[in-house]
């Protein structure tokens, strides 16, 4: 018996995360591609009807495996059958230690805070935190912790000594942590020199995001070439190669010596909220396009196999 065929299944386990869902897959059916949505309560029944081979697909776009072991499996079972998934687990984890993207950024010669990489207080509780090594951060200074991540969970934003540095590493003790300097944004006009920019497949888009509000607005080229911004595309084309990653976002600021500086590095499963939906989501033409970006990449597979 055949199985039946989709040219994309998106998992999803967010209600929040519904729209950007409905938009790709109108994306994608309007490009003629079958599409398979699994919401939470299908993970189950899609993964066994996967491995069953009563159900197959070209391309995963996974927007569920951080909390569903359901989606992990399938996620699993696709990878080993050669199927394109979005994105690959390995991938993730890699990407998502901040530790180890500080130290492939200066390899790849992006501007990063100064930092300073602390091991887990599991492994070393009593790190010296010397006046010679805190000096240079500054006064504040950001500890935030390397692989436990999203909505700034851990991080401190304000530390001023070794105390607060304690404290922290104590939230998290099986955590390395950064100390980073605090970066100070160029304000001009009211507006603060923040960014996201979000990679997909090839793509970049750049949006203002404040960091003190969290909300976005759009930066086209144009403007951005206006205002001595249009580095900040190669520089997330940058974080694309380092981190092997092929749909994220991260934060990008022009301090107020003129450096274009990497502060968020990789955050590798977007929140693509609509603006219209929330004030402090993406702006909806970004999410639009970044939608019709992955039905494209789909329609891409599909047609090839078809070629065949």
């Amino acid at each position: 018996m055949e199985p039946t065929r989709y040219d994309l299944v998106i998992t999803y386990d967010w209600e929040y995360d519904r729209d950007f869902v409905r938009l790709v897959d109108e994306a994608a059916r309007g490009r003629g591609l079958a599409t398979l949505v699994v919401p939470p309560a299908e993970a189950r029944r899609t993964l066994e009807a996967f491995r069953a081979g009563e159900v197959d697909f070209l391309v995963l776009l996974d927007r569920a495996s951080g909390s569903s072991p359901d989606v992990i499996a399938l996620q699993a079972s696709a990878a080993e059958k050669g199927r394109d998934v979005i994105e690959a687990l390995d991938k993730l984890r890699w990407a998502s230690d901040k530790a180890t993207m500080h130290l492939e950024f200066l390899t790849a010669g992006l501007q990063t805070p100064h930092t300073v990489i602390l091991p887990s207080f599991n492994a070393e509780p009593d790190v010296a935190l010397t006046p010679e090594l805190l000096a240079p951060l500054g006064v504040p200074f950001v500890v935030k912790p390397a692989n436990t991540t999203g909505g700034s969970v851990g991080v401190v934003a304000d530390a001023s000594g070794p105390a607060d540095v304690r404290t922290a590493r104590g939230t998290y003790p099986a955590d390395k942590y950064l100390l980073q300097e605090k970066v100070v944004p160029e304000t001009r006009d009211g507006r603060r020199f923040w960014f996201r920019g979000f990679y997909v497949l090839g793509e970049v888009h750049l949006t203002w995001w404040d960091d003190g509000t969290h909300l976005y607005e759009e930066l086209g080229p144009d403007e951005a070439a206006d205002l001595g911004l249009d580095p900040i595309f190669a520089v997330v084309r940058a974080i694309a190669r380092v981190s092997r990653l092929r749909f994220f976002s991260t934060e990008v600021a022009r301090d107020v010596r003129g450096r274009i500086v990497v502060i968020d590095y990789v955050n590798d499963i977007c929140d693509m909220r609509l603006r219209s939906a929330h004030p402090d989501g993406v702006p909806d033409a970004i999410v639009g396009r970044i939608a019709d970006r992955i039905a494209a990449h789909a329609g891409a597979a599909a047609a090839r196999v078809r070629s065949d």
